[in-house]
């Protein structure tokens, strides 16, 4: 059995929807897994990880619309702005969606549909830096 942990350092980025398929895929075919699973967690609570379509650039741009509409920014309901007018709505965000996700692995590579990629979710309109804890774990190939 093999456990592979490996902390990714996402680039800062603005609000919005930002695959990260690739980088979490190289992890997984890092960790020299057959057959198992891959547990992210994001330390953070102002973004989130979604497993979405990747093909039509139009759903990631309705989602964005759909939370813009859910969570407003600068509503006078929020009492917590500490950061700015979009410091509430990116927790509330957060709320509705998640901070971790499992993911199965399959013949060493990571498994998702074929129209399925993965997100970072970000939710504040500034750029800002994500850590993503990728946790591998499953027998090795020859093990397999």
């Amino acid at each position: 059995m093999r456990l592979h942990r490996h902390t990714l350092r996402l680039p800062p980025r603005r609000r919005g929807l930002h695959e990260i398929t690739d980088a979490v895929a190289a992890v997984v075919a890092e960790a020299g897994v057959s057959t198992g699973l891959c547990h992210l967690f994001l330390l953070h609570t102002s973004a989130s990880l979604l497993v979405q379509e990747n093909a039509d650039p139009a759903v990631l741009h309705d989602l964005e619309a759909w939370f813009a509409e859910a969570a407003p920014d600068g509503s006078p309901r929020w009492r917590h702005s500490d950061e700015g007018p979009d410091d509430m709505p990116a927790h509330l965000r957060t709320a509705l969606t998640q901070t971790s996700i499992t993911l199965p692995v399959d013949e060493g590579r990571l498994l998702l549909g074929t129209w399925q990629g993965l997100y970072l979710f970000e939710h504040r309109l500034e750029p800002h830096a994500r850590r993503l804890v990728a946790t591998v774990w499953g027998p090795s190939p020859e093990a397999a």
